[in-house]
């Protein structure tokens, strides 16, 4: 039996897409910021410890708190303007810009080395955010542009299921 699927407007959103986009996601994001802002230490000892700088220099934690506004703007961005349309256009196209976005951040933790990528046991907290939680929201975004789980009727609409 198939998941149950909610009604946005003109389309119908799978449980799935609906947690991990509007709920999930935001919320984890929200969270980055919290620490890339008030945790700023951990953060970058956690990112690479080895690197870390103590005390933290006033570049760094302007750099952070940067980075911090930017998972705020995303949390915002994402919970809000999927939220506030049912045009499936609009959906697609904030999804594939996140997508990018997560292909960039894949990429900016390269530098660590290729085993950054699979070595499960040796990640951190950090690491588990970077990398499979990324992962499964860029396969996540993959699927919905390629309309898995969606109802297509067209290239411009959705049926609704009742």
């Amino acid at each position: 039996m198939a998941p149950k699927q909610k009604a946005v407007g003109k389309f119908a959103l799978p449980f799935i897409y609906r947690a991990f986009f509007l709920l999930i996601e935001p919320v984890s994001a929200l969270v980055g910021a919290y620490f890339a802002y008030f945790g700023q230490p951990r953060y970058l000892e956690l990112t690479h410890a080895a690197s870390a700088p103590s005390p933290i220099p006033l570049g760094t934690t302007i750099v952070m708190s940067q980075l911090a506004n930017l998972y705020l703007f995303f949390a915002i961005n994402e919970a809000l303007v999927l939220r506030s349309t049912s045009d499936l256009r609009v959906w697609k196209r904030v999804l594939f810009c996140l997508l990018i976005g997560d292909l960039g951040h894949l990429y900016t933790v390269q530098e660590l080395g290729p085993q950054i990528y699979w070595s499960v046991t040796q990640w951190n907290a950090i690491d588990w955010g970077n990398i499979p939680f990324v992962y499964l929201g860029a396969l996540l975004r993959i699927a919905f542009l390629a309309n898995v789980g969606l109802d297509v009727k067209s290239t411009k609409s959705v049926k609704k299921t009742t």
